[in-house]
Formats: structure tokens, sequence, C-alpha cells
């Protein structure tokens, strides 16, 4: 790295601005400094909120101290991992009979033409027998007419 301005600026300093040193007194007056300037913003909300009508606000109460965490047993635990596991089951098994009647529809469709197809084919052959059996009767009576003469 080629030394030059930007590598003496120091870590966390936006610029190469030289810090000022800080003794109490200069801190001290900044602390009056601030909380002057504070006490007239007060002043300037407290008018504006007369204006508006609204009422200054209260400090809030301390809160109370925060409940301790509540610590989970391990059997606790055990009985909240059996139960989701539980459901988990119960979820994948309603999905696996859902697959299953998606499944068996498909299956009936296909055997459907099946039986189509062989009720055809049983009322083609009851057509052909009848025809012959009319045509054989058709042709009896002639061939008994025949042998009577």
């Amino acid at each position: 790295m080629v030394p030059g301005p930007a590598s003496r600026i120091r870590p966390g300093s936006p610029t190469n601005m030289p810090q000022p040193k800080l003794n109490p007194e200069i801190l001290a007056a900044a602390l009056q400094g601030l909380e002057a300037q504070r006490a007239r913003l007060d002043a300037h909300i407290a008018e504006v909120r007369r204006m508006l009508g609204t009422q200054p606000q209260q400090p809030a109460a301390p809160a109370e101290a925060p409940r301790p965490k509540r610590k989970l047993s391990a059997a606790g635990r055990r009985r909240i991992v059996e139960a989701a596991k539980k459901r988990w089951a119960a979820h994948h098994r309603k999905k696996a009979e859902a697959a299953q009647k998606a499944k068996e529809p498909a299956v009936a469709k296909k055997a459907a033409p099946k039986k189509v197809a062989a009720k055809k084919t049983a009322k083609k052959t009851a057509a052909r027998e009848l025809k012959t059996t009319v045509a054989e009767a058709a042709t009896q009576p002639a061939a008994a007419e025949g042998a009577s003469e």
C-alpha cells in the first residue's frame, strides 16, 4: 500500500482532521451547553403542546423487573418433541392416503374401457348367435317340408 493521506485516517474517524484533546473542563462546559439546549427545546415542545391542547407527557413509572425466563424440563421437551413427531406422522399419512386415492381412479379409468369393450364384444356375439339361430330356423321348415314330400 502506498502511504498517502488516506492511510493516516484513524479507524472510526470519518475524516483526516486532528482530534481535539478533551479535558474535564471542556467536557463540563459542553455538558452545560447541551443541558441549556435541552431546556430551551423542552420549553418549545411544551408551548407547541399547549397550542395543540394536549397534556404534557408525564415521565413513565419505572418498569417492573422483567420476569425470569422459565426453563423447560427435559421431560417437558421430550413430550413436545413426541407430540410434534406424532403430528407430522399423521400429516404424512394423510398425504400418502391422498396420493393412493389419486392413483386408484386412474387405474379404474383405464379398466373401464376394457369393460365397455367386453360388453360390446358380448353384444356382437349375441347378435351373431341370434342371426345364426334365425337363419337356421328359417332353413329348417324348408328342410322339413322337403322331407315330408
